[in-house]
């Protein structure tokens, strides 16, 4: 249902008798359509209301017309359920109602960047705290005075308070005002150094299957434990030559195998060609 325009203002005391007057006529129809007709009549008196109960939600990052839908959908849930006589007016048992489902649509759907339901939770009760103590100590309370309020630590407390930005994160898109500049993500970004290795890990792992453990023994010896060439040969019992030859020919095998070019004359490594 959606009316299409709210009906002329009245006074709350002509409006709660017109509605009591509509709910007598719900209840005696005879039909769904008179039902649905009765229905809208009563919605047209409190578009208002969910006009404006739904602007104390503007500013949060979510439209204003998806705010006023959600409250109208609510003031019909609302007209479903009332019963007369057990409330002071139906405007005193819509209100919490609409109320209700708006804080239920922000908790379940208003976020971009969704926070853990604890933070939600603490952030709602952060917000009544904060506004008692403003009160009581005549100055903005401090996020030490916050976690003893709220029984928390002073880290949940400002967790609590940055976890708000996932109702209207910035995008890394955005700029500043001078047009020309570069976006957020260019001041975000950072090289990446073990991921810009990562091509080179996997090549090489595939590569050192090649070898034997002998081999890779020998190469984690020296380019993982920091050994001289001399000392390898005393822990294995061979000469400094015969490392260094073994060790020339390994990464002769690997550099072929990562660039995929047969053995033929390659560039020695200089260090292999030493001792040292």
């Amino acid at each position: 249902m959606a009316p299409s325009a709210p009906r002329p203002r009245q006074s709350f005391a002509e409006r709660d008798a017109e509605t009591s007057e509509l709910f007598g006529r719900l209840a005696s129809s005879a039909t769904p359509e008179e039902s649905e007709a009765v229905v809208e009549q009563i919605v047209l008196l409190y578009l208002d209301l969910c006009t404006t109960m739904a602007g104390r939600y503007d500013g949060r990052g979510v439209e204003h017309d998806d705010l006023v839908q959600v409250a109208r959908l609510a003031l019909v849930k609302a007209i479903r359920r009332y019963e007369p006589g057990h409330a002071p007016s139906f405007a005193a048992y819509a209100v919490p109602t609409i109320s209700g489902e708006l804080k239920r649509w922000f908790r379940d759907r208003g976020w971009v960047v969704r926070p853990p339901r604890r933070l939600q939770e603490l952030r709602a009760d952060l917000a009544a705290v904060r506004a008692e103590l403003e009160q009581e100590l005549g100055a903005t309370p401090t996020d030490a005075d916050l976690a003893r309020a709220l029984g928390s630590t002073v880290e949940e407390v400002r967790e609590a308070a940055s976890a708000a930005t996932g109702f209207r994160p910035l995008s890394l898109d955005c700029s500043t005002a001078d047009d020309d500049r570069p976006g957020l993500s260019t001041f975000l970004a950072a090289d990446d150094e073990q991921l810009r290795a990562a091509d080179d890990r996997v090549c090489l792992t595939e590569a050192l299957t090649e070898l034997d453990d002998d081999e890779r023994e020998l190469l984690l010896m020296r380019y993982v434990e920091g050994m001289t060439q001399r000392e390898i040969g005393e822990a294995r019992g061979v000469s400094q030559m015969q490392v260094s030859r073994s060790l020339r020919r390994i990464t002769v095998r690997l550099h072929d195998h990562l660039v995929e070019q047969p053995a033929g004359d390659p560039a020695q490594p200089e260090e292999m060609s030493t001792a040292s």
